[in-house]
Parts: C-alpha cells; structure tokens; sequence
C-alpha cells in the first residue's frame, strides 16, 4: 500500500457505495484490531479475526450504508462513518433481533454482556440536546497509520461540517486519539467506563468553526 498515495486522497475523500462495502469493512477490522474495547468485547479464540470483519460488514453494508455518510479515500485504504442525529433514535426491536446472530457470533455468549455494556454507556453519556454529526468509526489500514491519513479525512469532514454549522461528537478509547481529535478542534466533555473492568472511553465534542 503507497501510504502516501492514501494520504493524498483522503484530503479530498469520495463516498462510499455499496460497490466499497467490502474493502470499507476490511479497512476498519484491520484498524480496530488492537483496539481496546473491540478487545475487551471480541471473542477470545481463534475465530477472532473473522469474527471482528463480518461485524464490520454488518454495520458499513447495514446502517453504514443506509444511513450514513461514509467517507473514504478514492483509492481507500481509510474510511470514517458519518450518522446523523436522528439515527440515535432506538432501534426497533425487530431489526435489534435481526442483528443479533453476528452479534452473538462476535462476542461469544461469555462477552455478549460486556457489548451490552458498552452500548449502553455510550447511549448514557451521548448528548442529545443539539442536533449534531456522530463520527461513529475512523479507521486507517495499519499500513497508513501515522502518515496523516486520519487527519486529512477529519479536515475534510470539519470543513463540511462548518459550511453546515454542525456539531459533531465521538468516542475514543485511546489516548493517543484524544491527542489527535484535540488537535482538530474536539474537546473532551466526559470519561467513563462501561463497567469496572471495562477500558476508559473519552467523549469528544467539536463546535463548528473550532480550530
């Protein structure tokens, strides 16, 4: 993978289509693999890596698709999901159950609660006062990391974002993140764990025009 070729045309990003779905997801099961929180909820055996990317395509092939933005590379290599404010409304339960064999099959019936866990900590502390943009997933092929390829996906994003004088909110889980989402304008507004046991996740929250 050219890193720098990557880098390049993340600074004018193309939308995803459901042509992209597979890459996307491949994209962002390699650069979540060393998460901390995939790892505390993925299952511990040796059908880890194939579990974490048939996640992935649930989600990008899923609500990914339907209804976010997906922002990627022309070439990709790096992809940053987009949802909307209005997304955040629960699920029907129809469509959770549907859901729920890959769920299942990611976790392992010992992880499942720990998933369940995170979801609802994120739902607690997700503020829903305004109307904002939700940067559920950015990820970069572990061959493009460090090369400001994320960078230039979130530049991308902020510009959009002020011309539509939107807000935007995310979670991290590292704090080399934090350091990377601060240098773009987003400040922290909360740290949390879903349980005890569980990673610390940061809150981030990024006003339109910030720098």
């Amino acid at each position: 993978m050219d890193a720098e070729a990557v880098r390049h045309a993340a600074e004018t990003p193309v939308q995803a289509t459901a042509a992209d779905v597979d890459e996307v997801a491949r994209t962002l099961s390699d650069a979540f693999e060393v998460d901390p929180h995939m790892d505390w909820f993925m299952r511990p055996d040796a059908r880890r890596d194939a579990a974490r990317l048939a996640f992935f395509r649930m989600l990008v092939g899923g609500e990914g698709m339907k209804s976010g933005r997906i922002d990627r590379p022309a070439g990709g290599g790096a992809a940053a999901i987009w949802m909307p404010f209005e997304w955040l409304a629960p699920a029907p339960l129809s469509a959770e159950l549907k859901l729920l064999p890959t769920i299942l099959a990611t976790t392992g019936w010992s992880r499942f609660g720990r998933l369940m866990a995170i979801r609802a900590d994120m739902d607690k502390h997700h503020p829903l006062q305004r109307r904002h943009a939700y940067l559920w997933f950015l990820g970069v092929a572990p061959a493009a990391q460090g090369r400001g390829v994320g960078s230039a996906l979130l530049r991308a994003a902020n510009a959009r974002l002020d011309a539509e004088a939107l807000p935007a909110y995310l979670e991290t889980g590292t704090t080399r993140n934090v350091a990377l989402y601060r240098r773009h304008g987003y400040e922290v507004i909360s740290e949390h764990r879903a349980r005890a046991d569980a990673p610390l996740m940061w809150s981030m929250w990024r006003e339109p025009g910030a720098r």
